[in-house]
């Protein structure tokens, strides 16, 4: 387990929370250079994410005999419990205040596709976003996966090959052509490979650890985001996020045996899931009862954080348990407990 990684997923996920913010209650116009800032540049946390899991999920599989169809599985077990409880959520949220949610529309057939992890337009009318907004990014997650997983069909050195000519064809061919979504025909998918690349030369032992050359990198990487916007998005965010990811592994002994970032870094799915929800219901108080929106933010920060620690405890890490042991019973078979997303 890299304590860095979990530093560095904790930071991502409650960079994105900032952005919604910004978004939510002020509609993405700032009025200072911080605000500013999480408007434009935010959204980064979403591909610090996907670098983050191309190089988890390769560490964790590497040198493993694994079927498709339990790798598959594990991933769902991981992913689709929270994610369709807290659409279910966002479901119920936008039945009962439609009115005071003018930009948001709820149809069932559209709730449906968003937990099948299906893009489809929003009812909304503002883009290929499922009935919970954020999920949009674990279509492309469940996408890697499904990808991945059919790599263990062939020999383990065809597996990155064979998962970027994948990756390769959908989004240049298949999505340009529109054989599928045109979601897929994004450069966003290709940070992947990045994190898939971090993670070659990770565990080649290329990757030194040391401090003042990683931060280098860190200021190198902050002052890319800060001067590029997302018109390019793989090489202008995408390459500057997978320069932080490996200054982190870089600087792991910083990093190593904090249990608060290990917890943080747990907690970052269920942080991803559940902010949107919290925020929306702070901006409506706040329009409500007239309150300041950045009082009502410092309430937010709270609630997000215990709400995702009970999450993470209770519907990721005890469902997941649970359900794992109900599978393998019948088999007869020893029970996985840990999640991949820890190991590396």
């Amino acid at each position: 387990m890299l304590y860095s990684l979990q530093a560095l997923r904790a930071f991502a996920a409650w960079v994105v929370v900032c952005h919604h913010f910004m978004q939510i209650f002020f509609d993405f116009h700032a009025t200072g250079p911080v605000g500013q800032l999480l408007t434009d540049r935010g959204a980064v946390g979403v591909d610090i994410f996907f670098v983050i899991s191309g190089l988890v999920i390769y560490l964790s599989t590497r040198d493993k005999t694994i079927e498709p169809r339990q790798f598959l599985l594990n991933r769902v077990l991981r992913i689709v419990p929270a994610y369709w409880f807290y659409t279910a959520l966002m479901a119920a949220l936008l039945l009962a205040f439609s009115q005071w949610m003018p930009h948001q529309e709820f149809a069932w057939h559209h709730m449906l596709l968003s937990m099948l992890f299906i893009p489809a337009e929003n009812p909304g009318g503002y883009g290929l976003y499922p009935t919970l907004n954020v999920g949009w990014t674990l279509n492309f997650e469940m996408f890697f996966y499904l990808l991945f997983g059919l790599a263990f069909l062939v020999r383990q050195r065809h597996h990155l090959l064979l998962v970027t000519v994948a990756l390769l064809l959908v989004s240049e061919v298949l999505g340009r052509l529109g054989v599928l979504s045109r979601f897929y025909n994004n450069d966003i998918i290709y940070e992947f490979l990045l994190g898939i690349g971090l993670g070659v030369l990770y565990r080649r032992g290329l990757i030194r650890q040391g401090r003042w050359l990683p931060l280098v990198v860190l200021g190198v990487a902050g002052l890319a985001i800060y001067h590029l916007d997302a018109s390019q998005r793989l090489l202008h965010w995408g390459v500057p996020s997978a320069m932080i990811v490996l200054a982190f592994i870089a600087l792991e002994p910083a990093f190593q045996g904090n249990r608060l970032l290990k917890a943080l870094g747990d907690c970052s799915y269920s942080v991803y899931l559940v902010h949107v929800l919290v925020l929306y219901a702070g901006w409506f108080a706040s329009e409500r009862l007239h309150l300041n929106p950045y009082l009502v933010f410092a309430l937010c920060v709270p609630s997000i954080g215990l709400m995702s620690w009970f999450s993470y405890q209770w519907l990721e890490r005890g469902l997941y348990r649970r359900m794992q042991a109900w599978l393998a019973a019948p088999r007869g078979q020893a029970v996985e407990y840990a999640l991949s997303r820890v190991k590396c």
